[in-house]
């Protein structure tokens, strides 16, 4: 894979995520939180798809890393790779229905498995922006990392798991948040690939200068 097919598998493999969890949001019932979709009729192949999709991009970003920078990106690929196989993992195990009083295990699955998969990608692209230049590409990196980062705290207090819920009102609007988070670590994942796989440039075509012809030896004079 080259840097360019890089860039274009992880932009590809996100908004074909986009698309089919945008697809779900508007044509189906509206549930709570994304993967909640999967438990009503038509939802699981547009949620399959757009998980499956989402960790597909994000291999092709960690192999055009790999291929451009394998010593520095090391620690960012292995967190892609992660996010990945918690992709996979969250598309093979559902949830469990919100009106469940009881945790399956398919459904503590899930929970990890997404868990893992929003720390994973701002972690990464904190750690492939450090210590770069200070450039337009690698800037919005930095700042979608601390984007994605901020609002999944705020989604974590808002949960209604968490002691702080009740405290800021999070049952109102917590799977607003949890579609803030997806949002924006699929925008970071196009600027890190955007970032970091850089595409060949286009070599100025001059025309060489003509090479002017060896000079024939001189015959000796006949004495």
């Amino acid at each position: 894979m080259t840097p360019r097919q890089g860039i274009w598998g992880t932009a590809l493999g996100t908004l074909v995520s986009a698309a089919a969890l945008a697809y779900a949001d508007v044509a189906l019932p509206t549930q709570v939180l994304l993967s909640d979709y999967a438990l009503v009729s038509g939802g699981l192949v547009p949620v399959l798809i757009g998980m499956l999709a989402l960790a597909a991009a994000c291999l092709c970003l960690a192999y055009g890393l790999a291929t451009t920078d394998p010593a520095r990106t090391a620690p960012a690929r292995v967190l892609l790779v992660a996010g990945a196989a918690g992709l996979m993992m969250s598309a093979i195990f559902p949830t469990d229905p919100g009106t469940s009083q009881i945790g399956t295990v398919s459904g503590e699955i899930h929970r990890w498995s997404a868990a893992l998969v929003f720390t994973s990608l701002p972690v990464a692209g904190w750690i492939l922006a450090r210590g770069r230049k200070a450039t337009p590409g690698w800037n919005a990196v930095r700042a979608l990392s601390v984007a994605a980062g901020a609002t999944l705290a705020i989604y974590l207090a808002a949960h209604p798991a968490s002691f702080t819920s009740s405290l800021i009102n999070g049952g109102g609007y917590y799977g607003m948040l949890e579609r803030g988070v997806v949002l924006a670590e699929m925008a970071l994942l196009i600027a890190m690939a955007l970032a970091a796989l850089p595409v060949r440039a286009a070599v100025r075509s001059e025309p060489a200068p003509a090479e002017e012809p060896a000079p024939a030896p001189q015959e000796r004079l006949a004495a």
